[in-house]
């Protein structure tokens, strides 16, 4: 089976996360607070991903007819930063600044849109100056990597520029030139992509993904199938963008309910599943939409993962296990219906299942083995090192429990080599699926204690060193600012691997006072929502993820400071 059996086995509500930020739980109330997170993966199935800036500017270009259209335009305008950004700040925020300008400047040409043109020109100036002041920077720093980048920006850019030109002289003067161009993309491969889309070849299915970029030509392609999902509904690519560009690139003489009515592009009745998809998406949130949904396989794999290895007593629910279960099988599982299988998400969902006392055998791992690791898709361009951590956890966990084959052991070999090949001078590991690398640092540190064996006690000593030499002086961790989650992965890289390091008295002192400070900036952000860090075209926050891993460095602190010699 696949994610989409996941999703339909239960009463599929997207529930975006909620924008006011949820305290954390007092000390003594942690395994409530688990029961409480895990409890709440079944009450949301679709799962609980924050809304995106470039998303949502998307779905505003491109489906202004889509209930909550005035909220979106709001949430926009609330998000821009003091310096006229969306997002996080450098190259990592250029896509959601693109977008929401763009987005910006095609509500100030509808007639019929009720917000304030002015202020829809002056936010979109204050981006497009930004922008501009990158792109000249960006000329030495390279765009980071991050799904589609090298498409949507050059489509971004070009859609900038037929707004501007269709502005009267002194708008068009105060909002300026188009910016650009950025290194990779300029423009080429997407015009290949589109040629491509448009002949009718096939197309991989993680393209779709990103299907707003193809232009409407390559979003009306007869191979882009929206994949069924329950309820009578069908997401494009697991993205709200997705979808609605291939709503929009249906035939002019749509029906009511969007359904084309007459041509053959397209069987009678096919939009209206894809609507009623973007409906349910927006139904919870009142506008703002998140890069992916559902991706309930992904986050009930991380969340049980991160509750388990920290030692919280969890009791997943029949059900819970049983969408892990059967969502498994011989070519993997994907995030969300309509992406491809990933490795990631099948490691994660197989070492949950392994923790919960049901290892199976990692047969959907095997297509993603290459020569020297395992790829996060078929056909990935670049390699995760946390990706292969997290495989590695699946097939060591595996060879734990059920002693496996000669065949497994050579994998778990071949994974620890190639991680702590990966592995900087300054002793972190950095990734492309999230922005810090003290995420990626925990997931390869971690996976190389428990099944690296004493070859990787020194790199895994490194990391530990480098986490302790980075600690800010309020006691918390991270790339931006301090945070929350980054905290959280800090405190869990020293305490799950201490034992393994074979510390001495000083270095035991001398970790505990930095595990009692960063226990200290957790409790001290109860209040604070983290901001988004992991990658897809635009940053986002998993909220149940990362409340799983920061009550597992709450529980784990609590733990080992009672446990620590004075």
């Amino acid at each position: 089976m696949n994610a989409v059996s996941a999703v339909s086995s239960v009463s599929a509500t997207a529930r975006p996360a909620p924008e006011a930020p949820g305290r954390l739980p007092a000390p003594g109330d942690l395994p409530a607070a688990a029961r409480e997170l895990v409890a709440g993966l079944l009450a949301a199935p679709w799962g609980q991903v924050s809304a995106s800036p470039y998303e949502t500017g998307r779905v505003v270009s491109l489906a202004p007819w889509l209930s909550g259209h005035a909220g979106r335009i709001d949430f926009l305008i609330a998000t821009q930063r003091g310096d006229g950004g969306w997002g996080p700040p450098g190259h990592h925020g250029l896509v959601p600044t693109l977008s929401a300008v763009e987005a910006l400047l095609a509500e100030r040409r509808r007639e019929s849109s009720p917000a304030d043109r002015d202020l829809l020109a002056k936010a979109a100036a204050r981006g497009l100056e930004l922008v501009r002041a990158g792109a000249v920077r960006g000329r030495e720093e390279p765009l980071p990597d991050m799904p589609a980048i090298e498409l949507i920006v050059p489509h971004l850019l070009a859609l900038i520029g037929g707004h501007l030109d269709a502005e009267d002289p002194d708008t068009a003067g105060r909002l300026g030139p188009v910016p650009g161009p950025f290194p990779g993309a300029d423009g080429a491969k997407l015009a290949a992509v589109r040629r491509w889309m448009a002949s009718g070849a096939a197309v991989p299915q993680k393209l779709v993904h990103a299907l707003e970029s193809a232009g409407p030509e390559g979003a009306a392609s007869p191979v882009i199938v929206p994949t069924p999902m329950t309820a009578g509904m069908a997401a494009v690519g697991a993205s709200p963008a997705a979808s609605a560009a291939w709503l929009a690139a249906a035939p002019r003489h749509a029906g009511p309910e969007g359904d084309a009515s007459g041509d053959g592009a397209r069987p009678p009745g096919a939009a209206a599943p894809v609507r009623r998809y973007l409906e349910e998406v927006v139904s919870v949130s009142g506008g703002p939409v998140p890069c992916a949904l559902p991706i309930t396989v992904f986050e009930r794999g991380w969340t049980l993962s991160w509750l388990l290895r920290a030692g919280l007593p969890v009791e997943a629910p029949p059900e819970l296990a049983a969408s892990l279960r059967e969502g498994l099988g011989p070519d993997g599982v994907a995030t969300g219906p309509g992406l491809p299988a990933d490795a990631d998400t099948t490691s994660v969902a197989l070492h949950a299942l392994a923790l919960l006392g049901e290892p199976r055998e990692p047969e959907g791992l095997w297509p993603f083995e290459l020569e020297t690791h395992f790829c996060t898709w078929r056909g990935e361009e670049g390699m995760s090192p946390t990706t292969n951590a997290h495989v590695l956890d699946a097939f060591g966990e595996y060879v734990r429990r059920r002693g496996g084959e000669p065949r497994h052991a050579a994998v778990v070999a071949k994974l620890v080599s190639w991680l702590r090949g990966r592995q900087d001078g300054e002793g972190k590991w950095t990734d492309r699926w999230h922005v810090s690398p003290y995420y990626a640092t925990a997931c390869c540190a971690i996976a190389l204690t428990e099944f690296g064996g004493p070859e990787s006690r020194e790199a895994v000593g490194r990391a530990a060193e480098w986490v302790l030499a980075t600690q800010r002086p309020d006691g918390s961790w991270g790339r931006w600012e301090g945070t929350a989650e980054e905290t959280a992965y800090a405190l869990q890289t020293l305490m799950l691997t201490g034992a393994a390091r074979g510390r001495g008295r000083d270095e035991v002192r001398r970790e505990r006072d930095a595990v009692r400070r960063g226990r200290e900036a957790l409790l001290a952000a109860r209040d604070h929502r983290p901001p988004p860090l992991w990658v897809d075209k635009d940053l986002y926050l998993p909220v149940a993820i990362v409340q799983a891993a920061v009550l597992g460095a709450l529980h784990l602190s609590g733990r080992e400071m009672g446990a620590m010699p004075e």
